[in-house]
């Protein structure tokens, strides 16, 4: 499986894994971005650490990696499941902005298949770490570290948000991680997956830096993407409040201490 793109049966195991996981886009077209890639990216993981454990070839990195990726996976996919299930007001937001509505089956389907192989482009380090036979390597450490940091980072994130909209629900966030970027959900998100890809420093070759990078600049972009919507929502929910003005124009949208206040054109009056 040396130097593969496709490492062969593990690379196809793992990619029905994770077209099994996101069928539940079908249901709900968000649900391909959302829930179903928090589970998605927990089954790769867990197909990834069954794999090495069963075959007795796993590397601590392999482990922590795999581990991690269930972590991150399934808190996602459990937070944004019950987040939906559970919060009338947020189900309210979905419906109008008509993120509820039914799509053809054929979107479905170029989404679906979309969906499977982006997320195994980005879990592919860890993948070509194992069908490599990489063992413990300083960028392997270095990535283990930042995907832990990412899942902490955001954790507390989602936590803090949860907190402050239980006291207020109609006013914005703007305590813990929150003083320091509007979006650190999102930057924790960036954080995790940049870890994955710098372990793959120590042994990705030829094809699979392509497909490596090809999902980590996918991801990425979905943060950004993410954090221009949650913005240009919060421009119409709380636009008018000087306390919200004051917040946004200091307080950098995505990256710490990096003077980025908008990602869209705000509209004044």
């Amino acid at each position: 499986m040396v130097g593969k793109v496709f490492p062969s049966p593990l690379w196809w195991i793992l990619l029905a894994i994770s077209a099994l996981l996101t069928l539940c886009g079908f249901y709900r077209f968000v649900w391909f971005m959302s829930v179903g890639y928090g589970f998605a990216v927990m089954g790769i993981g867990a197909g990834l650490l069954i794999y090495t454990l069963i075959n007795g070839s796993a590397t601590t990195t392999v482990i922590l990696m795999s581990i991690l990726l269930m972590v991150y996976g399934f808190r996602l996919g459990y937070f944004l499941l019950a987040r939906e299930l559970k919060n009338a007001q947020y189900r309210k937001t979905l419906e109008s902005t008509g993120s509820t509505k039914k799509m053809p089956v054929f979107v479905n389907l170029i989404m679906w298949a979309y969906s499977m192989w982006m997320y195994m482009s980005q879990s592919s380090p860890a993948i070509y770490r194992y069908a490599n036979g990489t063992s413990g390597d300083i960028w392997g450490y270095v990535g283990v570290i930042l995907m832990a940091t990412g899942i902490i980072g955001e954790t507390i994130a989602d936590k803090q948000k949860s907190a402050a909209k239980a006291v207020n629900p109609k006013r914005f966030c703007d305590i813990g991680l929150y003083k320091i970027v509007r979006c650190p959900n999102y930057f924790s998100e960036i954080i995790f997956w940049t870890g994955l890809y710098i372990s793959g420093f120590g042994t990705l070759v030829k094809g699979q830096w392509i497909m490596a990078s090809i999902g980590y600049v996918l991801i990425v972009f979905v943060m950004i993407h993410g954090a221009y919507r949650l913005e240009k929502r919060h421009e119409k929910n709380y636009g008018h409040d000087p306390e919200y003005r004051k917040y946004a124009e200091s307080t950098p949208i995505l990256f710490p201490f990096i003077p980025i206040y908008h990602l869209s054109k705000i509209e004044r009056e």
